[in-house]
């Protein structure tokens, strides 16, 4: 049996501790993956700061979501891998203490269907920033307690709807663009200048300066004419540099557009602040549970070998071993732009 590490949170707001950590055997639909990379999320940051209260931690614990690595043993009904196979996944362990699944130790446990092959010509590096991004922004689009969009497609027909993206350079938006447009769908996207091409890349129709005064009035205008699949807000849920938080302007464009008027959040927001006529929800979705997950690593694997998806935003590698996720959890908190904080094994 594999010899184990992970790297422990062992209390809020405490630094990452490298110990041993035991080696799990996989259950009858899972898979034991060696990580060969590891990505950093925005929300890791926050689960070492609050952890406990917010993540039920029971603390020492292991944490992270997303890994690429080679598959080292498989379960008993395991079908869509073998030994020695390339695959990056997304680890379960949110409100399960001490799971398996986490992503921050050397040997993760993953799902069947929160797996998928990594084409031949990509990097573990490039790999890992896929998981939690793809999943996160693909249960505020197609789970049906959200905006239940049409699945994404390899041949995907114009539907004549729009979608609003906001903060389309960050992991969530750069998978929220590229799968509504996979879907059919025109997107209209913000974000700062410098990577308005990024977003125009990804597919958006339409890129507009999030820190403009006037985002909503443009965004507004944008949508004249338009009919409205609805918006995913993505940032803080407080002010940013235009004077209106994320979740504040997608809710007065969802109000003022025709089409659906609901909002899928990547932050938590008041109720009370909510517009009259307009739904907003934050993005909880159980994507294993629900199937938008397993849909999700089906899609994914055919699209990158035929070059129809891209990785986005690119991995930055800040080290090599687990020593060094602390410093990629310092460097999402300092903050990146169009990037992905990645940890090698």
């Amino acid at each position: 049996m594999p010899s184990n590490t992970a790297a422990y949170l062992l209390g809020p707001k405490l630094p990452l501790e490298v110990r041993p950590a035991p080696y799990h055997s996989p259950e009858d639909d899972e898979i034991v993956i060696k990580n060969g990379a590891i990505a950093i999320n925005p929300a890791d940051p926050i689960v070492q700061s609050t952890g406990a209260e917010m993540f039920q931690l029971k603390y020492p614990d292991v944490v992270g979501e997303d890994v690429a690595g080679e598959v080292c043993e498989i379960g008993s009904n395991v079908t869509r891998f073998k030994t020695g196979d390339r695959v990056f996944g997304m680890g379960l362990w949110m409100g399960k203490p001490g799971y398996k699944g986490a992503a921050f130790q050397a040997y993760t446990v993953l799902k069947e269907t929160m797996a998928a092959p990594i084409p031949a010509s990509m990097s573990y590096e490039s790999a890992a920033v896929f998981p939690l991004g793809m999943c996160s922004s693909g249960g505020g689009l197609f789970g049906k307690e959200y905006l239940a969009l049409d699945y994404p497609s390899l041949t995907p027909k114009p539907n004549g709807k729009t979608l609003l993206v906001y903060s389309g350079s960050s992991s969530l938006g750069s998978n929220a663009i590229q799968l509504a447009v996979a879907a059919g769908y025109e997107v209209i996207t913000t974000a700062s200048p410098k990577n308005f091409d990024l977003c125009k890349k990804l597919g958006a129709s339409q890129v507009f300066d999030y820190n403009s005064s006037t985002i909503a009035e443009d965004l507004i205008a944008a949508f004249k004419g338009k009919v409205s699949a609805g918006a995913i807000a993505i940032g803080s849920m407080f002010a940013e540099g235009n004077g209106a938080s994320a979740a504040e302007v997608c809710l007065r464009v969802a109000k003022e557009s025709e089409g659906a008027k609901f909002v899928a959040m990547a932050m938590q927001f008041p109720e009370e602040k909510i517009p009259e006529g307009v739904i907003a929800k934050w993005i909880m979705e159980d994507v294993h549970s629900s199937g938008v997950g397993k849909m999700l690593f089906e899609f994914l694997p055919e699209a990158l070998a035929q070059n129809k998806y891209k990785v986005a935003p690119e991995p930055l590698v800040v080290g090599k071993g687990l020593e060094n996720l602390q410093a990629g959890i310092d460097a999402v908190m300092k903050g990146v732009s169009a990037k992905k904080i990645v940890v090698t094994m």
